[in-house]
This record gives structure tokens, C-alpha cells and sequence, in this order.
């Protein structure tokens, strides 16, 4: 989605506000609504009515306006994530926007299975006011994918400028936001590594390496080039990252390692990698993860504005397939898209 005017003068980063209404008699049940549901984790959602939800003390209750359909809402719903819940029947999603009760418009998350976003309204466990410029479908596309790459760099790996980061898998939604921030925090070298040619040339990175060629290992290690590379941020792991482990791995007993962050966001190319055991004795290789579960909560939701306040801007690149909720049933099996796909209730 094209950036408007407004998107040009974001307003400045501060702490989050948060948008809150505690209901009268510690909670209120809203009526039946129109949701996404799943009844069982091998199958997709259907579109149809279900309970509205129950608004606890301290949640807000949200009238939805878009939830983005992220990789992370399929596993979660199938099953095959760690975070995966057996509460069925259920309500997917993990985030959305849409307005509070006194019309602000806020992005939210933070909601109590088996409730989701994908649905006409939501008890929300956190609400932030949306920055001037940053509409509702846009945030409801970029705030996963874009706090992914905002986290791993910022927080687990944190860059400083000047570093060289190779972002692994850079042409999927995540890993193109991961390299346009990467310049955004003056890197001093940025490269992008995937499989498309054509999107790795789009992407304005200082050098590019086209994965799945006769020798990935030599590949990585050209473009990483004598001085090495201080930052990985990987979403593809599996045989890829073996690749760049080796790409940088140095032999010798004479040779000063320098310190290599590789931060560990997504397994689109595989869930196990083999780990020679030599390699972390002989370089300075630091394996780390992003995810929940290895930042709080709480850092995860206050990082979220500063995010948001960068995203105003319109200089992250998002491209959206915004399609109504009721088409759920038959958008769901979609993959592999280089749009970020956003359901409108």
C-alpha cells in the first residue's frame, strides 16, 4: 500500500500510551458475532457466527477493523508452533487494528484464546494509539513482520553503525523490512541473501547473494568478503544457514575471531541445522533467538510504538492483499505470496 502524505511526518517516538476501559462488574459479554473459526487444527477456518467475546478487567473490547494473515497465525493454528494452544473451537490471529470505545484508533493484540483478531470484535489485552499517518490495514499488515526485524536488531543483536548484517531470507515480507532498517540504523554494509534474483535486486542492499546455486557456501563467503560480518539475521535456517556458518567459519590457531551475532527468527527452509562442534571454539559465533519467550512481554509491547513511529514514515516496504473476512475459507491455503495478506471483518 502507498504511502499518503501523512505518512511522511510521523509523529515523534515516545513511550506507548496505552488505550484501556475496564468494564462496569469486571466483565461484559458482547453478542453473537461474525468470525474466522477453526474446529479442528487440520483444517482451515470457516467463516461463521460465533459467541462475542467476554471482556475480563483490564482487557478493552475492540470493534475490528483489519487482522493480517502472518506465517505465525497458520502455525499457531495448525498446531505446529510452540506457542500453539488445544482450545478448539477457535478464533485465529495473533494481531489486528480496529477502534476503542471512544473511537481512537489503536492497534491491539494480547487476546485470550480460544478469541482472535479475525473476527468482528475482540477483548484485547493491550490497545496503542495508532501514529498519525499509519492507517489500519498497513499496521494491521507491517507491526509482525516489521517488529520481528525491529527486535532482532535492536534488541538481541543490537546493531551499532558501521556493522556489516546479512539478512537470510531477505526476500520474504519480514526480511525485507529487515533489510531496509538495517539501513535505516546505518549499517555500514547490508547484505541481502534469497532465492529471487529479480526482488534481491529491488532491494537496495550494498550486495546480494542468490541462494540455491551450485555452492551457496561460496557464494556467502564472496559477498561477506575479507573484513567479515558482525550481524545474521536468519529466517530461513536449515541448509542455508549451514551454508553461512561455513561461509564465515575460519581455520588456524593463529587467527583473532571476531564476534559474529546470529540472530534466529524463522525455519522456512528447515527446523534443525548440523552444528559442527568445532566451529564455536574456533570463531566468534553467538547463537541467539528472537521470539517470545526470549525478550519480556512487556519490552515487546513497549518496543511497539517506536515501530509503529518508523512504519509512518512509509519508507518500510509492505505490498497487501486486503480481502474481506468472508473470503477466509478460500484465502487461508494461500502461500508463498509476496503480499501480506489482510482480513477485513
Amino acid at each position: 500500500m502507498p504511502a499518503n502524505d501523512e505518512m511522511r511526518h510521523p509523529r515523534a517516538p515516545g513511550p506507548p500510551a496505552y488505550v484501556t476501559r475496564q468494564p462496569e462488574g469486571g466483565s461484559r459479554t458482547a453478542s453473537t458475532m461474525k468470525a474466522a473459526v477453526i474446529d479442528s487444527p487440520g483444517a482451515g477456518p470457516r467463516f461463521a457466527d460465533f459467541p462475542g467475546p467476554v471482556v475480563a478487567y483490564g482487557e478493552t473490547l475492540i470493534e475490528v477493523t483489519a487482522a493480517g494473515l502472518h506465517p505465525i497465525v497458520r502455525m499457531l493454528a495448525s498446531g505446529e508452533h510452540y506457542g500453539s494452544q488445544d482450545m478448539l473451537p477457535m478464533i485465529p490471529g495473533i494481531d489486528g487494528t480496529g477502534r476503542a470505545p471512544d473511537g481512537t484508533r489503536v492497534y491491539f493484540g494480547g487476546v485470550r484464546p480460544p478469541y482472535g483478531p479475525m473476527a468482528q470484535r475482540a477483548a484485547a489485552g493491550f490497545a496503542l494509539p495508532l501514529p498519525d499517518g499509519l492507517d489500519e490495514v498497513t499496521t494491521a499488515a507491517i507491526v509482525n513482520p516489521g517488529m520481528g526485524a525491529w527486535l532482532a536488531l535492536n534488541r538481541r543483536a543490537a546493531l551499532q553503525p558501521g556493522e556489516t548484517v546479512l539478512v537470510l531470507g531477505a526476500t520474504g515480507v519480514s526480511g525485507r523490512i529487515a533489510v531496509a532498517l538495517a539501513a535505516r540504523m546505518r549499517a555500514g554494509r547490508v547484505i541481502a541473501a534469497g532465492r529471487n534474483q529479480a526482488m534481491l535486486d529491488q532491494l537496495g542492499a550494498t550486495a546480494t547473494v542468490t541462494l540455491g546455486g551450485p555452492d551457496d557456501r561460496a557464494a556467502l563467503a564472496e559477498a561477506v568478503g575479507p573484513d567479515g560480518i558482525h550481524v545474521i539475521i536468519d529466517y530461513l535456517w536449515g541448509r542455508p544457514t549451514e551454508a553461512v556458518i561455513a561461509a564465515i567459519t575460519r581455520r588456524g590457531l593463529t587467527h583473532a575471531a571476531p564476534r559474529v551475532r546470529l540472530v534466529q527468527v524463522g525455519t522456512m527452509a528447515g527446523p534443525a541445522i548440523s552444528l559442527p562442534a568445532d566451529v564455536l571454539r574456533s570463531s566468534g559465533l553467538e547463537i541467539l533467538g528472537s521470539g517470545p519467550g526470549t525478550i519480556p512481554r512487556a519490552e515487546i509491547i513497549g518496543a511497539i510504538p517506536e515501530f509503529m513511529s518508523v512504519a509512518a514514515t512509509g519508507t518500510l516496504p509492505i505490498e497487501i492483499d486486503e480481502v474481506p473476512l468472508t473470503e477466509v475459507g478460500t484465502i487461508w491455503p494461500r502461500h508463498g505470496s509476496r503480499c501480506r495478506i489482510v482480513f477485513r471483518p
